[in-house]
């Protein structure tokens, strides 16, 4: 398995998303409108560090999911324990409602960074994706929404994943779900 320098791998994602082969994405990515960026789950903090170093900041906009997480929990402090006690079998409603709901939940956050993102005309991307684990969001829940899926803009997630043979492992732990997205690999 090759493995590519975290800035090798960004210069790569630049060229992928410049607004004349933004098509290529749809194309490749079964209609879906995101580019997973998997990279090996020990090195992610590197990748970041990447991103951070070179990306644009009036292109790009970093969304870091673990900041998105404590405001979340900021917010509903007050809330939090009774939900906890009251959805003891079903924790992962605290941060994704049934649909229909009308709360405000972590997904929600989710999204409305992005949609805050894209108004901005930059393009998301999400890191520290691995704090989704255990919260019953799932990133094909966020790539797969009508904000991401009919954005002009693409929504890039940086993957912790390692693979174990074909398969893909979300944080070495869990296999993928089968994107609707252009998966770009690091390893």
């Amino acid at each position: 398995m090759t493995q590519y320098s975290p800035d090798y791998f960004v210069f790569g994602i630049k060229e992928l998303v410049d607004p004349e082969r933004r098509t290529e994405i749809r194309l490749n990515a079964n209609g879906g409108n995101s580019i997973l960026l998997v990279c090996p789950p020990s090195q992610e903090m590197d990748f970041i560090e990447s991103l951070r170093n070179n990306f644009e900041p009036e292109k790009f906009e970093l969304i870091n999911l673990d900041e998105v997480l404590m405001e979340f929990v900021e917010s509903n402090k007050e809330e939090l324990p009774q939900l906890f006690d009251l959805l003891r079998g079903s924790i992962n409603q605290i941060f994704k409602a049934p649909a229909g709901e009308d709360s405000q939940d972590l997904f929600k956050l989710i999204l409305s960074k992005i949609e805050a993102s894209f108004s901005r005309k930059r393009v998301p991307v999400l890191i520290r994706a691995g704090v989704l684990y255990g919260t019953g969001i799932d990133n094909i829940h966020i790539m797969e929404h009508p904000l991401v899926m009919d954005s002009p803009l693409p929504l890039l997630v940086l993957y912790p994943a390692s693979m174990e043979g074909e398969k893909l492992m979300f944080l070495s732990k869990r296999p993928a779900s089968r994107y609707r997205c252009l998966i770009y690999k690091g390893f």
